[in-house]
C-alpha cells in the first residue's frame, strides 16, 4: 500500500538557497492519463533557481514544488494509461514536483531508462534532452556538416548539446569559463572550446569557419550582438535563457544582410502536445544513442533531498560540470 504523505522541499519565501526547507505533503494522485512515480532521483536545473527567487511561477495546475525532471518506478497508473504498467522504471519530464519522494507525470512524456544507465543518470536526461532536441534539432534544424556553437558548454544543457550535435554529424564549438571546462567540452566532442575570460569566440570561430550555422545561447546580454557577428549567412540563433540580461541595444543590420533567424523558447510553458511530440522524437532518434552508449549524461554531483539548498548554491556558483542530482 502506498503511503498517504511524502517528504518534499518547499520554498518558504522567495529568496536565496536558504529558503528551501523540508516539508511534508499529501501523496499526489494520478489524473486519468498520468502515472505516479516513486522518485529515485531528480535533476536540479537553472529554472529551479529562478523559480526559487520568485521569477518563474509554475503554470496553472502544476505543483508549486521545484523539480522539472525525475526518474524512478511507476507505482500507480491513471485509468487511461495503456503504455506503462506498475513497476516500470522511467524518467519523466515534469511541470514541477520533482523535489519530493513522489510525483505525477503525463504518461506520454515518460521515457524508458536507457540501457546501462542508472536511475541517477536517467534523472538528468528529460529537461536538458527535451530542451536541446526541440531548440537545436526542431527549431533550428541543425544539419550534418553544419557549424554549431553552444554557450555554457559545461552546463547540463551544454554537455548534452555538444554530444547530440556531434552524434548527428555537426562540427561543434563551445564557450566555457575556464581552461579545464574547455578541455571537458573538447573531450565531449567539441572541435574547439573558447575560454570566454581570455578568448574572443567571434574571432575564434571565424578563424576556422565561415561562421556558425546554429547558435544555442543561454547567456544573452552582450552575447546577443556577438552571436550575430559570429554567424554564417542564413544562420539560426536560438535563445533559451538570459543570464546576462534580455534587454540590450543591438544593431540588426547584419540580421537582414545575412538573412538570419532569431528565435527562442521555454520548455515548461509548451503545450502538452508539443512535449509529447518532443518525447516521441527523442525516443526514436536519441534514445538509441543512449542505449548504445554513444552519448551519456554528465553527472557532477549528488545531494540528498534535504541538501537541496547546497545543490542550489553549487548551481549558482557555476563551478559544476554537467548535472546536479537530488536523491530522496
Amino acid at each position: 500500500m502506498n503511503p498517504q504523505t511524502m517528504k518534499c522541499i518547499e520554498i518558504s519565501t522567495p529568496g536565496g538557497p536558504e529558503v528551501l526547507t523540508p516539508g511534508e505533503r499529501p501523496l499526489p494522485t494520478c489524473g486519468p492519463d498520468e502515472v505516479l512515480i516513486k522518485i529515485a532521483a531528480a535533476g536540479v536545473n537553472r529554472p529551479d533557481v529562478i523559480q526559487r527567487k520568485g521569477a518563474y511561477p509554475p503554470p496553472p495546475g502544476a505543483s508549486d514544488l521545484l523539480g522539472l525532471e525525475a526518474a524512478g518506478e511507476i507505482i500507480a497508473c491513471g485509468e487511461q494509461v495503456d503504455n506503462w504498467q506498475i513497476g516500470d522504471k522511467v524518467c519523466a519530464l515534469l511541470n514541477g514536483g520533482g523535489y519530493a519522494e513522489y510525483a505525477t507525470a503525463h504518461s506520454e512524456v515518460c521515457l524508458p531508462i536507457p540501457k546501462g544507465l542508472s536511475t541517477v543518470e536517467a534523472a538528468a536526461l528529460p529537461e536538458t534532452f527535451f530542451t536541446v532536441w526541440h531548440n537545436v534539432f526542431e527549431r533550428a534544424a541543425l544539419q550534418p556538416g553544419e557549424i554549431f556553437l553552444v554557450h555554457g558548454g559545461t552546463s547540463g544543457i551544454g554537455t548534452t548539446a555538444i554530444q547530440m550535435a556531434k552524434a548527428f554529424g555537426a562540427r561543434v564549438f563551445a564557450t566555457a569559463g575556464s581552461d579545464e571546462k574547455c578541455r571537458v567540452c573538447e573531450q565531449l566532442g567539441a572541435e574547439k572550446a573558447f575560454n570566454y575570460h581570455s578568448e574572443d569566440f567571434v574571432k575564434g570561430i571565424k578563424a576556422t569557419t565561415k561562421g556558425a550555422n546554429v547558435i544555442l545561447d543561454m547567456i544573452g546580454g552582450d552575447y546577443i550582438q556577438k552571436n550575430i557577428k559570429a554567424t554564417a549567412p542564413k544562420a539560426r540563433i536560438v535563445s533559451i535563457a538570459f543570464l546576462r540580461g534580455s534587454k540590450v541595444e543591438v544593431d540588426f543590420g547584419a540580421v537582414m544582410l545575412k538573412q538570419l533567424v532569431l528565435t527562442g523558447s521555454t520548455l515548461r510553458s509548451q503545450p502538452l502536445e508539443n512535449k509529447i511530440r518532443i518525447a516521441a522524437g527523442l525516443k526514436e532518434k536519441v534514445w538509441p544513442l543512449l542505449d548504445a552508449g554513444t552519448i551519456k549524461p554528465v553527472i557532477h554531483s549528488q545531494f540528498t533531498l534535504s541538501e537541496a539548498s547546497q545543490a542550489h548554491q553549487l548551481m549558482e556558483s557555476n563551478a559544476h560540470i554537467g548535472k546536479i542530482v537530488l536523491i530522496p
